[in-house]
């Protein structure tokens, strides 16, 4: 069985980690964690908190952090990255979520999303798109644990 957690760095993809991370320990599936990078595009990497204002956009630096950031939340995860073009849509970046889930043969994605799965979804969201899949069961984490 394998668990996949699209991850952005955000609190609630952190929290989703955590989730996706205590089904991985307790019913033994793989851990895959996968992040969508716009490459160079500063404002979404800003938005996220990959970048400090007037810091210019790395691409190792970002996937550095984001690495380490899973391997702090969830050591034996695996990691990995996929990067689009600069003002790739959120369709394609769900899409790109939604490939790699098929390459691994996702049986469960945690997702976290504080409004995937509601009946209107924000058109500018990549939530809505990956909770529509029928190719493997969803689980929406909406917050955070305090």
């Amino acid at each position: 069985m394998t668990v996949v957690v699209p991850f952005d760095g955000s609190e609630l993809s952190v929290a989703a980690l955590e989730r996706g991370r205590e089904l991985a320990e307790r019913f033994g599936p793989a851990l895959q964690v996968v992040t969508v990078i716009p490459n160079g595009n500063v404002k979404y990497a800003r938005e996220r908190g990959w970048l400090d204002a007037g810091e210019e956009f790395d691409p190792e630096r970002v996937v550095s952090e984001l690495a380490r950031t899973v391997e702090a939340v969830a050591p034996d995860a695996d990691f990995e990255y996929r990067v689009v073009g600069r003002y790739a849509q959120p369709g394609t970046i769900a899409s790109r979520i939604r490939q790699f889930t098929k390459e691994v043969e996702a049986e469960i994605v945690v997702l976290g999303s504080d409004n995937a799965g509601r009946i209107v979804t924000n058109v500018s969201s990549v939530a809505g798109p990956v909770a529509s899949s029928a190719d493997y069961d969803l689980h929406i984490v909406r917050q955070t644990r305090s």
